[in-house]
């Protein structure tokens, strides 16, 4: 009998709900759940591709010492070893251990647990560190506490949703599509968009302020003085729940309307328009996320957001307050068991003695660590410079994520001693490994995350456990067992290691600390399983009911009262000769692709790394539109297809986090980016780093189809994505190889009794060649001077399909259809695999809004998230015919 199981979303952050189906045959399908409250069934598309995703390929099944397979009473004890053995030699400071947002609630736990109790060391962190540790840092500051003060209903019930320094229609669409619809039942709720680039986002917008990069502490800090000015301030609430308001606002007294420009590069009407709709609504959400996160004055910007609504009162009630977006699917529970580097278990605090005694003794531990540990950028360092010599890194792959990336990358490959669990064998980072640990992925494990409001929700297990891969929370224990610390790691499953996190939490509490799940202390298995979503706090005695924080004043200072930060504004000097490189995602992809790199559907909306460039910019280097970029700093250069648009300020450029070396020739983009952190949080200023760019003089560009995967490229650029039946390769080389058939054989793993069809025009450097095997197409290199004016869709769908005769053959070869066929052109909707030229003729045949374009083509009808792109292509296609 088919099975559903009711799991979540392991991607972003806003935790949705997923219902997966295994059918009698194996075969799994998923659609979101009706009844999670965080998406009410809605799945954006990388959700909506999960089932595309968990296939076996390139799993690692079996651990292994270098790279010969092991069992693992092998691996651990050689792990247990070498930890113990460099700890005795040079102390617990010696050693790291580098986890992931991508990892459950109860691995984080144990991996928390074991170094900073029984280790003696705090040098565990997280890449969560590199999206929302200066959110943490602001909300500590604050409020005392690492609290996320509302719930996304807020973003709702607001009459006004500030976005600052987030692209929530690509990088949170669920959230956006709550948004969007709550905006379309009231058109009266106002948005405001702040940031640098025209985003998607922009689509649903009242206001887009272009913000200077880095302007928003100016920005916020001139707000704060226009409130006070305009006499909107609460007075009784400043006085009753908050110190330092006269400080914070003594600080935007030295900013004047001309610095405020000048720092944040809007003009006056726009900064005064925000300032009114701040100032007149009452029910006001700001959302921030990594625009606000990732900044060298990171914790500042949060504070200064947070300084306007503690200023106004318009905190913890509906409808109203600062909300930090987090960026994966467990950033949250690695802070709630503190699994950063500067952070308790249970939101206790590593610089208080009383909290570190507390959780020293409720763990029975023979130490505590009792000061920081090295955070992200720093533990790569100390890896890079000999103090640490020996590190576990665990779901993560910073040799592609963090900046300064070819450091990280020198830096493991002098490490004396480095592990790598994860469910790839091959990454950017397990290339380093001495020892390779096979993980479970999601559908085969069993534990708890947290999203952006607090919510814990199951992620269940649905298959089974592949070859001798194993959660990492008992990978985590078995090494302390074999450390000698057997008692204190002795969970027989996932609901124990819950149970003791829930125990922690209301350990010597009474409502003393906001993190307290102590209902759960004493869950069984049974209960465990059954556990639906819910949000924290969970007290013991209390009913389980939706909460916020701060509307009665309280907050968790030792005097109950909140901080005002008074925080200064930095105005950047404008690049000269260099540019100002933002980084972020796209919608389809996530992190550094090990997961959706291995969905066709996924690659086939953004293929291949780019950059974004103005067209002014463009027009000043002589970079065309699809032409190759450098991009360069002292650090790393990168190689990018140039997408020359205007949604790009001048001066500034854009480029995806996700194209590894797996993916790409030459497309980390943490290589161009200076390990410049902030002073507060320890994160990565990955939205500021400064970069040249210029023009890559290609002697050829390509363009090719493959049923087998490419191997040993050999080319100046190369970009591969998986297709339907295959591959597609993006190809530049600076210099033609001699013989086209030869490298297509060689890189395109192509059978000797290949039947090849071939064009060639000398004048215009155009050269086809078509290989074929009875009725199906093998492979295509298509090559030009430019780059390569053929129908991409066309021609990857001919992987799978029949090549009848030489006609078909001939249309192949000419990169197109016959006319009368369909050209889907550029994929818009990957959800449903819709065109751009599929968008423009229903259009032409009338459509008219982006509700009857997905009427006639389904595009935009699944996640939502193509149709602020539908609708710019109507309006540029109406405005075309109108001339």
């Amino acid at each position: 009998m088919p099975t559903e199981t009711r799991t979540t979303c392991p991607y972003c952050g806003v935790g949705c709900g997923v219902i997966a189906r295994r059918e009698d045959d194996g075969q799994v399908s998923v659609k979101g759940d009706p009844d999670h409250p965080a998406n009410f069934g809605r799945l954006c598309s990388k959700g909506s591709a999960l089932a595309e995703t968990i296939d076996l390929d390139g799993r690692l099944l079996t651990p292994k010492i270098g790279g010969e397979a092991v069992e693992w009473d092998t691996a651990l004890d050689l792990v247990a070893e070498r930890f113990s053995r460099t700890i005795a030699e040079h102390g617990p400071d010696s050693v790291a251990f580098y986890v992931s947002g991508q990892i459950l609630t109860e691995d984080y736990y144990v991996a928390n647990k074991l170094m900073k109790g029984f280790i003696g060391s705090a040098n565990i962190d997280t890449n969560s560190r590199l999206c929302m540790s200066s959110s943490v840092a602001g909300h500590r500051r604050a409020f005392g506490s690492d609290t996320v003060p509302g719930t996304y209903e807020d973003i709702e019930l607001a009459d006004l949703v500030v976005l600052t320094g987030s692209n929530l229609a690509w990088c949170h669409p669920v959230i956006y599509q709550r948004l969007a619809a709550a905006k379309q039942a009231r058109p009266l709720m106002k948005v405001v968009v702040i940031d640098p680039r025209r985003t998607m986002t922009c689509d649903i917008a009242d206001l887009h302020l272009a913000i200077r990069p880095d302007g928003d502490v100016a920005l916020f800090m001139g707000l704060l003085a226009h409130l006070v000015k305009a006499g909107r301030i609460d007075e009784a609430y400043i006085g009753a729940h908050t110190t330092g308001f006269a400080e914070a606002f003594e600080k935007t007294a030295s900013l004047t309307n001309a610095d405020l420009i000048e720092a944040t590069g809007l003009p006056a009407m726009q900064i005064r328009e925000f300032f009114r709709l701040f100032e007149a609504t009452e029910k006001v959400v700001t959302c921030y996320s990594q625009g606000v996160n990732q900044s060298e004055s990171g914790t500042d910007k949060v504070n200064a957001i947070i300084n306007c609504h503690l200023a106004t009162g318009r905190i913890g009630r509906p409808g109203m307050g600062p909300f930090s977006l987090t960026g994966q699917p467990n950033a949250m529970g690695g802070r709630e068991v503190g699994g950063l580097a500067n952070m308790l278990a249970a939101h206790m605090a590593l610089e208080s003695a009383g909290d570190r005694d507390r959780v020293q003794r409720f763990w029975n531990s023979p130490i505590i660590a009792d000061k920081p540990g090295l955070k992200a950028v720093d533990i790569f360092r100390a890896v890079a410079d000999g103090r640490i010599k020996a590190i576990w890194i665990m779901a993560t792959n910073p040799v592609v994520s963090l900046p300064e990336a070819d450091l990280v990358r020198a830096a493991l490959a002098a490490c004396p001693f480095v592990v790598v669990s994860d469910i790839l064998e091959k990454t950017d980072t397990t290339a380093f490994a001495h020892v390779l640990l096979p993980s479970l992925g999601w559908g085969e494990k069993d534990g708890t995350v947290t999203n952006s409001e607090r919510r814990m929700s199951r992620q269940r297990a649905f298959l089974s456990a592949p070859g001798d891969a194993k959660t990492d929370w008992w990978q985590m224990a078995e090494m302390g067992r074999r450390m000698g610390f057997g008692k204190a790691f002795g969970w027989r499953n996932a609901a124990e290691v819950f149970a003791e996190h829930a125990a922690l939490s209301a350990f010597e509490n009474n409502g003393s600390r906001d993190f307290d799940i102590g209902a759960f202390a004493d869950i069984e298995p049974d209960a465990y399983d059954d556990l639906k979503p819910v949000q924290w706090p969970q007290r013991v005695g209390q009913q389980q009911v939706e909460t916020r924080f701060f509307a009665d004043g309280r907050f968790y200072h030792a005097d109950g009262k909140a901080r005002f930060i008074a925080v200064e504004a930095a105005v950047q000097a404008a690049p000269t000769n260099t540019f100002i490189l933002n980084t972020g995602r796209v919608r389809d992809h996530w992190h550094t692709m090990t997961r959706t790199g291995k969905s066709a559907r996924l690659s086939t909306h953004l293929a291949e790394p780019f950059v974004e460039i103005h067209p002014a910019d463009a027009d000043r280097l002589g970079i065309r539109a699809a032409e190759l970029v450098e991009v360069a700093s002292p650090h790393g250069r990168v190689l990018l297809r140039a997408l020359v648009t205007p949604r790009q300020a001048q001066g500034n450029l854009f480029a995806p986090i996700h194209w590894n070396d797996q993916f790409a020739s030459n497309a980390r983009v943490g290589s161009v980016i200076k390990a410049v952190t902030d002073p507060f949080s320890g994160q990565p200023a990955s939205k500021m780093a400064r970069v040249t760019a210029a023009p890559y003089e290609a002697e050829v560009y390509g363009f090719a189809v493959s049923v087998e995967k490419p191997q040993a490229i050999e080319a100046d650029y190369w970009a591969l994505a998986k297709a339907d039946g295959g591959w597609r390769m993006e190809l530049a080389f600076a210099s033609a190889p001699a013989d086209w058939t030869a490298w297509a054989a060689k890189t395109l793993g192509l059978p000797e009794d290949a039947e090849a069809i071939a064009y060639e025009d000398g004048p215009s450097g155009t050269r086809r060649l078509a290989f074929f095997k009875e009725t199906r197409l093998l492979a295509g290199l298509f090559l030009a001077k430019e780059p390569v004016p053929v129908a991409r869709d066309f021609l990857v769908s001919q992987l799978s399909s029949a090549v009848a005769g030489m006609r078909e053959r001939f249309q192949i070869l000419a990169g197109r259809p016959d006319a009368g066929k369909v050209d889907k052109g550029q994929i818009v909707c990957s959800c449903m695999s819709v065109g751009v030229h599929q968008i423009v003729a229903a259009i032409r045949q009338g459509c008219d809004n982006v509700e009857a374009i997905g009427r006639e083509t389904k595009a935009g009808t699944n996640c939502g998230s193509c149709r602020a792109e539908i609708k710019e292509i109507m309006h540029g296609s109406l405005a075309a015919a109108a001339e």
